[in-house]
């Protein structure tokens, strides 16, 4: 059973440092888990019993392609209309309690694991029918329309039902849960999660023209970013600019998972 951190907010205590390890730089973000925190939730129209975290928003001059929000859904709430703009895709995953997702009036029931993509234009509700509180992370990107090329329908998974596909060379210490097909060019962007055991690294600094953003869902590691090392647990998020080199090493003593995003699959608009 693969364990998923979930924010609860709350506020740091008066004899809390402030001294923390959140960083904006010209070329990545690092928000700790602790800065989930009561006073920065926000709220939205149309969203009964909702709070939200805002982890990443375009941004002049940084990354630029997506938004990201970890969304806290008490009992009896949700939206009958959650998406506003008609051009945004979608990709949810659930970490914790029970929602229950219709699209295109077919209704499911989504639970911790639960994997939805949902394309621009798609009709949606997501509603939380149980007692307890639910959560899930929202990344949103506005859909890269191609001449020839369909757009992807909506689809549902869990990924307790996909197989992670191991890295070359690494002997499955370092894998990606791959919940599109990377040859399927009517997506344009992946929504995976990446895996490492104990020991495990990235063993270069990736150096390249996707933005990033990364929630830390189980474990800690320390991870290059920029010309920086910096050590992240779960609940923390970093966001990553085009280009900025990124390694890792996982130290254990668990897995080290996170929620990758990639814009993919496109040409650079000029």
């Amino acid at each position: 059973m693969n364990d998923y951190y979930v924010p609860r907010g709350g506020l740091p205590p008066q004899t809390a440092l402030t001294t923390d390890r959140a960083r904006f730089t010209e070329a990545y973000a690092v928000i700790p888990a602790r800065t989930l925190s009561d006073i920065t939730a926000s709220f939205l129209p149309g969203w009964a019993n909702t709070r939200l975290w805002v982890l990443a928003r375009p941004l002049s001059g940084f990354a630029e392609t997506f938004s990201q929000y970890v969304v806290e859904v008490s009992s009896e709430g949700g939206s009958d209309r959650p998406e506003p703009d008609p051009s945004a895709e979608a990709v949810l995953f659930v970490v914790d309690g029970s929602l229950t997702l219709t699209v295109d009036g077919g209704s499911q029931v989504l639970g911790p694991g639960s994997y939805a993509y949902l394309p621009p234009g798609t009709s949606w509700s997501l509603l939380n029918e149980a007692e307890a509180t639910a959560t899930f992370h929202w990344i949103r990107k506005r859909y890269q329309h191609v001449d020839g090329v369909d757009v992807p329908p909506a689809f549902v998974t869990r990924e307790q039902d996909v197989t992670p596909v191991d890295m070359p060379g690494t002997g499955g210490a370092w894998s990606t849960t791959r919940f599109v097909d990377t040859a399927d060019l009517r997506h344009d962007m992946h929504v995976n999660i990446v895996n490492f055991r104990p020991g495990a690294t990235i063993p270069f600094p990736e150096t390249h023209v996707m933005e990033h953003g990364l929630y830390v869902l189980e474990g800690k590691a320390v991870y290059l970013l920029n010309e920086d090392w910096v050590e992240v647990e779960a609940g923390d998020f970093m966001w990553l600019r085009a280009f900025c080199p990124q390694a890792c090493y996982a130290g254990g003593p668990g897995p080290f998972r996170y929620l990758l995003y990639k814009d993919v699959n496109r040409h650079v608009p000029l």
